[in-house]
């Protein structure tokens, strides 16, 4: 079977780096699904305007050259521990396949053209998506599920420094004090406390530091950013 993109994501994440690790962790993570040519049709999307959520299934596009790994270490058990790939949410998949469950905010035609407004994204600008699917609350919200080692939402870090963010919109604003507060170092780097990082978020460098728990941000540069 080969497939092809019906659409790219153009979200408020403009690297890897820093991406929630789950949907829905960053609420006001934003995305705007735009369909390339062949799926413009409006018919195409008739009637999913009256679901709340949708299902994306789209390609670990900055990692599938890759290749994937049987095993893999997830954040969640910090870096150490390693399970099986099936196990796991990790993008180093056999076919380099992902599954999204995101807010739908609405359904827009500009122009002639089809767009998807999201919310609680999980995805780095540019991700190519294969489908999109409704997502049924009495079907996909089971009784007594559970996750494994991944059973409970991650702590969050408190974020100081929000000063630096007055130059940006109030969804922006909490977007950054959102993904900070998930620390998102990666799981080897969390050792190295006080090291000064920088994000691409809404467009901007966020420079910021963590230590004994608390996420301060110590600067928020500019970015001219290229499609």
């Amino acid at each position: 079977m080969q497939i092809e993109p019906i659409g790219r994501l153009r979200t408020c994440f403009g690297e890897k780096f820093a991406v929630p690790r789950q949907p829905g962790l960053c609420p006001s993570a934003w995305g705007r699904l735009e369909f390339l040519d062949g799926y413009q049709d409006p018919d195409l999307v008739r009637g999913l305007e009256g679901f709340s959520h949708v299902w994306l299934i789209f390609q670990f596009h900055l990692t599938v050259d890759r290749g994937w790994s049987p095993t893999v270490r997830p954040p969640r058990l910090g870096g150490n521990q390693k399970v099986g790939v099936l196990g796991s949410r990790s993008t180093f998949r056999p076919n380099g396949l992902g599954l999204s469950l995101v807010k739908l905010e609405r359904v827009e035609w500009v122009a002639g053209e089809t767009v998807l407004h999201l919310g609680g994204v999980d995805l780095v600008d540019g991700t190519p998506v294969f489908d999109v699917k409704p997502y049924l609350p009495y079907a996909e919200a089971p009784d007594g599920a559970f996750g494994g080692y991944a059973d409970k939402a991650p702590n969050r870090l408190q974020v100081e420094g929000l000063e630096h963010l007055k130059g940006m919109g109030e969804r922006e604003r909490q977007v950054v004090e959102e993904v900070l507060s998930l620390d998102p170092r990666p799981a080897g780097g969390r050792a190295e406390p006080g090291r000064i990082h920088g994000a691409l978020l809404c467009g901007r460098n966020v420079r910021f530091q963590i230590d004994n728990g608390v996420c301060r941000i110590v600067a928020v540069e500019p970015v001219d950013l290229q499609d």
